[in-house]
């Protein structure tokens, strides 16, 4: 089975460059699963999971916070605002952003809330709780 390299790429620096059979993302508009020699093409993602899928090993999962997937004939670059791998992440730093997302939009009565962000921050909490596994 023939694959193709993975890179994701943040403002801060490369987090993820390995030769993958399989990338499953979250773009705008569902789910894609990228297969060698898919044709190329560029999509927003979501804020969600990355799948890795690899010849011979365990499915591998990062988290990325929105950006866009580039796919060309033999690499895909995802270019990521964040993303981090589960051994990086602080679950105890993403459960109190949770947290903290949920007390700002429960409190309908405060009109400084920025609901958007608060929801946006919510999301980013709980995909880096999921990815940890824990």
């Amino acid at each position: 089975m023939s694959t193709f390299l993975l890179e994701i790429v943040t403002p801060e620096r490369k987090v993820y460059a390995e030769q993958a059979s399989m990338v499953v993302a979250k773009g705008v508009e569902g789910e894609l699963g990228i297969l060698p020699n898919h044709i190329p093409l560029v999509t927003p993602l979501k804020i969600g999971s990355i799948t890795v899928k690899k010849q011979g090993s365990k499915d591998e999962i990062i988290a990325v916070n929105g950006g866009f997937m580039e796919v060309r004939k033999d690499k895909v670059v995802i270019l990521a605002e964040s993303a981090e791998l589960p051994e990086q992440i602080d679950v105890d730093r993403a459960k109190a952003a949770k947290e903290r997302a949920q007390k700002r939009l429960a409190d309908t009565k405060q009109e400084h809330v920025d609901f958007k962000r608060a929801e946006l921050a919510l999301q980013r909490a709980l995909n880096r709780i999921n990815v940890s596994g824990k």
